[in-house]
């Protein structure tokens, strides 16, 4: 099999550490300097610092960067006896944010630890309860304001952004996430505890309340599916999804400019149009907010 881009970018930069090309202290190219170097995604630029971090040989150094560890630096001894469930769940989801859900288990969370496999099974019983953990502790990272935003409206449009922003730093949580069989998560609840205080008092139903609830929520889990198979497929080809568009853009065209589909064809051919997730989830967010409008003028 062909090696990951990222794996080839990151030993490049490897030996240019290890040479002395690059010196205790220098600055690495970053993720801007990667993507300019290589032709490589912000994905992949990403898992090569990632890599590199992972093996010891680049720090996060504030005010300058990435920049080349010191060869004394030893990593602090790991031993069983330091692991707790907390960390073991932190070591897998960078992994998940650098590598993909794919690449985690638990042989890999015991290497990035330096540890058995078998010392985490003390703190999590399997693959899939860590998943849960990773989960929970991921949605944990919103923190709503104690005195919400006057109106309902205002509340929602804080909760599903804070929610978008979150799926985008950890692109595995939109599908460790289940509408069809919700995961009993207390952070899980606590954006549920949001959203039906925002729609609560204002004469609609509970049923209508928590399908509006729902509703919200897997517009933002259902866009941002996207994300975790975007990054994967771009560290697996290096195209971006620009590149990749505008390859397929003629072959699009070639299948609507015979008259097969004219109505389709009428509406792209008057204006460019720029297709964005961004765009998309700002776009469905408030055409969803202007039905529940619309249904809470008529409860009131």
């Amino acid at each position: 099999m062909t090696e990951p881009p990222y794996l080839r970018i990151a030993a490049e930069i490897r030996r240019r550490i290890t040479s002395g090309e690059l010196r205790e202290g220098d600055k690495v190219p970053s993720t801007r300097r990667i993507i300019a170097e290589w032709g490589v995604a912000m994905a992949t630029a990403t898992k090569v610092l990632a890599t590199l971090k992972r093996d010891g040989l680049v720090v996060a150094k504030p005010g300058a960067g990435t920049v080349v560890a010191s060869r004394n630096r030893k990593p602090a001894p790991r031993t069983e006896a330091e692991l707790s469930r907390e960390r073991v769940v932190k070591a897998a989801i960078r992994i998940a944010d650098a590598e993909g859900i794919r690449a985690l288990s638990m042989r890999r969370v015991a290497s990035g630890l330096g540890v058995a496999t078998m010392a985490l099974y003390r703190h999590v019983t399997a693959k899939e309860e860590l998943i849960l953990e990773m989960a929970d502790l991921a949605l944990g990272e919103i923190r709503f304001p104690p005195e919400p935003p006057p109106g309902w409206r205002a509340q929602l449009e804080l909760m599903a952004r804070a929610q978008w922003a979150l799926f985008r730093r950890h692109p595995w949580l939109a599908q460790a996430l289940s509408i069809t069989r919700p995961q009993p998560l207390p952070n899980l609840l606590a954006h549920a505890d949001w959203a039906t205080r925002a729609l609560d008092g204002h004469g609609l139903p509970p049923s209508t309340i928590m399908y509006a609830h729902i509703t919200i929520f897997n517009h933002v889990r259902g866009i941002a599916l996207s994300f975790e198979a975007e990054a994967d497929t771009e560290s697996g080809t290096a195209v971006s999804a620009d590149a990749w568009l505008a390859e397929h853009e003629p072959i699009l065209w070639d299948l609507v400019s015979g008259g097969r589909f004219p109505n389709f064809a009428g509406v792209v051919s008057r204006a460019p149009f720029d297709y964005d997730l961004d765009t998309l989830f700002e776009f469905g967010l408030q055409r969803l907010l202007d039905g529940y409008a619309a249904l809470l003028a008529k409860a009131s």
